[in-house]
């Protein structure tokens, strides 16, 4: 009887969440916002070659139409510039032109690094982004330092925030030149046209510019951003008016092939290795908008290594994607679901297996394909299809990895879409279970963005497949959150829910049987003061529930906080947190005394406090500095994340991270001292020669691990890598377990 009661329950409240959702989805489809008049810059068609050297010699750039007027986005977005910014722009059959005259007050700038893709946070920079598309919702972004030192990324969901939002793994290749001056920076750039997807005739283009100036410590922008939006948001773009029609154009076909060699020693077995291998990929250009990604045999040996870290709580922990392959227009494949609980596709779980032990290891990828882009301006499509290998002496079968993703888009910024996932044993094992020989899903996600950005969110309804699937089985994942952000306010509501049968072979599911609720606010100021700029005081709170235990309240945690930005760059926050936690099953949290566990079958409450500090990123030495106490569990905690930076610009950058933990969880467990050191070193000698070192040190995984990279780009999008891997056990002493060495090249060829 109580378990049918359960039952009930659990129906009951899946069908009145998904009738809240679509209510939400009801109220916020038709969103409509004011829009207001969108700023211009003419391009004008040349004939005349320009050379690219950042002196603007040319008769052309005379009857260029110059645009400037830059408003502030920080410190206040009420100000002009302090400092000008004039943009040109101009073009030819293959090209676009910019030339970007930046004002001066000052010679010394901010420049940390001559590596390709730099962090812009902290350097004296502009940046200029291209919405091909019209569409508010995915662009090209470029970024050049008065050193030249270029970046490039691929924008998506809208930037809405520009860690998630952007991928620098994207690659392309175009030329920009820069020359100091007394009292003025030009940055000369060229783009080909040939290498950015868009309609063809194409009389216009969203756009945007913006700069980073050290001197006055402003960030500046063409088309005005509001505070409390990212700068890079594609709402708020201006026009980008050509001349003339453009002409379709298409990429050339592009070959990649690698050769690698490796040379391995594995302590532990008493095994040496000298191996070879070689691939490569092939980049296929569809249209004006679609790009055909194939890989053979792929290698990712110069992909720089994992940060470890150190986990003190019951799920897994999820780690970035590093690999190209994978992230280029990865938003077409990963942005579906819950980012943090269900998440249906997370491309580490292809190329990724565990052995007999329960360890991670590389399972390795024989082929695969990737078709992305646009179809039109309404219609994107992602198809990936991986196939790995088998691994019989570990028990793994060989698998077909494949998604399919269609979306399309609704209204002025928001879409539907659509996600069918697919893993699949490629033939029968003894060793895999008969439940293990596919697992599938289908997913339908309405992602909400209206037209101001003041409304955005995602509503998600996700079903899963296995062999002795039923209908009855708890098998979907479902939910939704909707924010509205204006000035002076942040109010997020949000919930979903994770069937108990619900599985997701290349998914990221932390558990199952949950449903969840997650509201949070935020009351934004901005005083009228030299030094504090904005004070941000917000609450969430993220409440866990197990429908089939009569939905008990198994984790529960409250938060505020207050956050200080300052005019400097600086900020300083508190934040406090209010837990309640049932343990399900007997745990470990430091990982270190599995034979003495905190006991399952009640519920612990333990609260603490946070600080967290972080100094200016423009200064060559800058740190973070966040330490925390309180209780924990049955005893208390107190932790300290330290990182430190030094910069000698623009040729080297040092870190250094320590952190720390000490856990006493009463008379009954042992205290503990965890620690995680993690020295890097990071040379660029040129634009075109790098050298990194990076040390890791865990207490908890005891271990200690060193990698070391050489760089060299001998031609464009072209690699020499050298890589040096070495990793120790720690016990009383170092005991080496596995160390390597790599030489690899990669070589871009246009056919």
């Amino acid at each position: 009887m109580i378990q049918k009661i359960s039952e009930l329950k659990t129906y009951s409240i899946r069908r009145n969440s998904l009738r809240i959702l679509l209510t939400f989805l009801f109220l916020f489809l038709t969103n409509k916002s004011h829009t207001q008049q969108k700023r211009e810059i003419f391009v004008k068609t040349i004939d005349q070659k320009i050379t690219v050297d950042g002196r603007a010699q040319e008769e052309s750039w005379n009857f260029a139409k110059e645009v400037g007027d830059f408003t502030q986005w920080f410190p206040s977005d009420s100000a002009k510039a302090t400092n000008k910014t004039f943009v040109k722009a101009l073009r030819d059959n293959e090209n676009i032109y910019l030339l970007i005259k930046s004002v001066t007050s000052s010679k010394k700038y901010v420049i940390p690094s001559l590596r390709r893709d730099y962090q812009g946070r902290a350097a004296d920079n502009v940046s200029f982004i291209f919405d091909t598309f019209n569409d508010n919702t995915n662009a090209y972004f470029f970024g050049v330092t008065p050193a030249g030192t270029q970046r490039e990324s691929l924008v998506f969901n809208g930037g809405n925030d520009y860690g998630r939002d952007t991928d620098s793994s994207w690659d392309v290749k175009w030329e920009c030149e820069s020359e100091v001056y007394d009292d003025y920076i030009l940055n000369e750039v060229k783009i080909p046209i040939k290498f950015l997807n868009f309609p063809e005739g194409s009389n216009s283009w969203g756009f945007n510019i913006y700069r980073f100036d050290s001197n006055t410590n402003e960030r500046t922008v063409w088309s005005p951003v509001s505070r409390n939006q990212m700068i890079i948001n594609l709402a708020f773009l201006g026009k980008m008016i050509f001349e003339d029609p453009l002409e379709k154009s298409m990429a050339p076909l592009a070959f990649i092939p690698y050769l690698n060699t490796i040379k391995s020693k594995d302590f532990e077995k008493q095994s040496k290795s000298n191996n070879l291998s070689y691939g490569g990929d092939i980049k296929v250009p569809i249209g004006n908008g679609l790009n055909l990604d194939l890989t053979l045999n792929p290698d990712f040996s110069q992909v720089e290594v994992d940060d470890q870290v150190v986990n003190l709580t019951r799920f897994e922990i999820r780690l970035p994607e590093k690999r190209q392959f994978f992230i280029q227009n990865s938003d077409l494949f990963s942005n579906y679901g819950d980012s943090r609980d269900g998440r249906p596709f997370f491309s580490r779980r292809i190329g990724v297996a565990k052995d007999l032990d329960g360890n991670n290891i590389q399972n390795k990828i024989v082929a695969g394909a990737r078709l992305s882009g646009k179809i039109d301006e309404n219609w994107r499509i992602g198809f990936l299809h991986m196939v790995t290998d088998e691994d019989i002496k570990n028990q793994i079968p060989s698998n077909n990895n494949t998604v399919f993703s269609l979306q399309k888009k609704m209204f002025s910024r928001s879409n539907l879409s659509l996600i069918i996932l697919n893993r699949e044993n490629t033939k029968d094992y003894d060793f895999t279970q008969f439940n293990d020989k596919f697992n599938r899903l289908i997913g339908l996600d309405y992602n909400l963005a209206s037209n101001d950005n003041k409304y955005v969110g995602k509503f998600y309804f996700h079903k899963s497949f296995k062999p002795d699937s039923n209908r009855d089985d708890d098998d979907e994942s479902f939910g939704g959150r909707i924010v509205r952000n204006t000035r002076n306010n942040t109010l997020e509501l949000g919930g979903s829910f994770i069937g108990e049968d619900f599985k997701s072979d290349l998914g990221f599911v932390r558990r199952t049987d949950l449903f969840k609720v997650t509201p949070k606010y935020k009351l934004k100021f901005y005083p009228n003061r030299d030094k504090l700029i904005q004070v941000d005081l917000d609450i969430g709170m993220w409440s866990y529930y197990r429908p089939n235990d009569n939905f008990k309240n198994s984790d529960r945690t409250i938060s505020p906080s207050i956050n200080l930005r300052f005019k400097n760059q600086s900020n300083f926050d508190i934040r406090l947190y209010n837990r309640n936690t049932y343990l399900y099953n007997d745990f470990d949290p430091t990982g270190l005394n599995p034979e003495n566990p905190i006991p399952a079958g009640k519920t612990y409450k333990y609260s603490s406090i946070k600080f967290n500090y972080r100094s200016n990123e423009a200064k060559k030495f800058y740190y973070q500095i966040e330490p925390e106490f309180g209780e924990f569990y049955t005893g208390t905690k107190y932790s300290i994340e330290n990182r430190f930076n030094l910069r000698f610009q623009p040729y080297m950058t040092t870190t250094l991270s320590i952190n720390y933990d000490h856990i006493d969880l009463g008379n009954a467990f042992p205290s503990e001292n965890i620690w995680l050191v993690r020295p890097k070193i990071d040379f660029t000698f040129t634009k075109n020669l790098f050298w990194s070192s990076y040390i890791q040190f865990s207490s908890q995984s005891e271990n200690l691990g060193i990698n070391s990279r050489l760089q060299w780009r001998f031609a464009p999008l072209s690699d020499l890598y050298i890589v040096y891997n070495d990793n120790y056990f720690i016990e009383n002493s170092l005991v080496p377990r596995l160390r390597s060495l790599n030489l690899k090249l990669t070589y871009w060829l246009n056919i």
